[in-house]
């Protein structure tokens, strides 16, 4: 009778990368610290870097958010915490079946093969997905290994158009020729999954939303202007970050943003120039500090002779998240910045950038963005 595989034992066609190799030691070294600590009597237990806003600070000289050194510990014989503990092994030995087989797995793929229920009990290993995804955050901060790293991704939320030919896990893509939605961006972009080849750009417009990137790609707005086109459907999830800063950096692309002039807007390009609170860990490969605001701008009401019609009146969260946001440190000297979200406040209301149809259908990409890159009239 043939040898059955244990479903953790390598298998023998797969050929483990470098970063691989780190990550299953980090895994394994989890493990191992349980049993080390119960060979010695004591309780076993796991310092998890704190993603708190109290443990995150702006590092002004790079430009970018990184995590302090607080930590809060978790010990498997507290009760309030040793479901927890459990999980956090339940993840570890998730990611490490998946880099031993060589595939990847969704969030939702790993909280499904995580389902369960405690041998020997009625008590589920994970209620809903959300519970999972807090987890491998927890995972990915305590062993500074990634989710990509750990063979993990998420839905593809981000498109791309431009000059830019890809090889993605193996095939050769031209993004000027991918239909009328372009380049669908995946979770995992790292270099051992997609090589640029070639590109033209002279730079990249991340736009907020996929309705804004369609006028712009079908209006040839990157054939017109020589440009990458992205987008990330609102709060641009990992993928979407991590592909812009590897462009940025790797090909030496400028980034500028077109976001809603809303405190949400202010918030997208903090993420995208300085990284996420939430995420602080990751802000050295996803930050990109030299990105620039191109708009919209408090004054474009104004400037544009825009309808009254498109005015949508400022909510009390709306007033009370921009104040918060203009106390960022990252924010709170930049004079620019401080005279546009007080303006901001002051008109009563937000804008967001489908308002400049209200001109013209086209008005967005044939005059607007244009002209802001002809007067270099950015917000950095």
């Amino acid at each position: 009778m043939a040898k059955k595989t244990s479903r953790t034992e390598k298998s023998e066609n797969v050929v483990l990368t470098a970063k691989d190799k780190k990550t299953i030691a980090s895994l394994l070294d989890m493990a191992t610290d349980v049993i080390e600590s119960a060979e010695k009597k004591r309780p076993p237990h796991m310092d998890i870097p704190s993603r708190s806003l109290s443990n995150v600070k702006y590092n002004r000289s790079k430009g970018v958010l990184e995590m302090g050194n607080a930590t809060n510990r978790r010990e498997l014989f507290n009760l309030s915490q040793a479901k927890s503990y459990m999980q956090m092994l339940l993840v570890g030995q998730g990611c490490k079946d998946l880099i031993h087989a060589g595939k990847t797995l969704s969030l939702r793929g790993l909280f499904y093969k995580m389902l369960g229920e405690v041998e020997g009990t009625t008590e589920k290993k994970f209620e809903d997905q959300s519970e999972s995804d807090t987890i491998i955050e927890d995972v990915e901060v305590t062993l500074d290994s990634l989710r990509e790293e750990m063979h993990l991704y998420a839905s593809n939320r981000g498109n791309l158009v431009g000059p830019i030919t890809l090889n993605d896990n193996g095939d050769e893509l031209d993004c000027t020729r991918m239909g009328s939605a372009g380049y669908s961006i995946p979770s995992i972009v790292e270099p051992d999954v997609i090589q640029f080849k070639k590109c033209s750009a002279k730079f990249i417009l991340h736009v907020e939303k996929d309705t804004i990137f369609r006028r712009f790609h079908e209006d040839k707005f990157w054939q017109k202007h020589n440009c990458l086109v992205t987008h990330g459907s609102g709060q641009p999830p990992r993928g979407v970050r991590r592909l812009l800063h590897r462009m940025h950096n790797e090909l030496k692309l400028p980034v500028y943003c077109l976001l809603d002039n809303d405190p949400w807007g202010y918030y997208i390009y903090s993420v995208l120039k300085q990284g996420s609170i939430n995420l602080a860990f990751e802000s050295q490969r996803m930050g990109i500090p030299d990105a620039k605001y191109i708009g919209l701008r408090s004054k474009d009401f104004e400037r544009c002779q825009l309808s009254k019609s498109v005015k949508l009146s400022l909510s009390e969260q709306d007033v009370k998240r921009a104040k918060q946001i203009a106390g960022y440190p990252w924010f709170e000297k930049k004079k620019d910045w401080q005279k546009e979200i007080d303006l901001m406040l002051k008109n009563g209301f937000k804008l967001e950038v489908e308002s400049l149809i209200s001109k013209d259908i086209s008005y967005v990409t044939e005059v607007y963005v244009p002209d802001r890159l002809k007067d270099g009239d950015f917000l950095d």
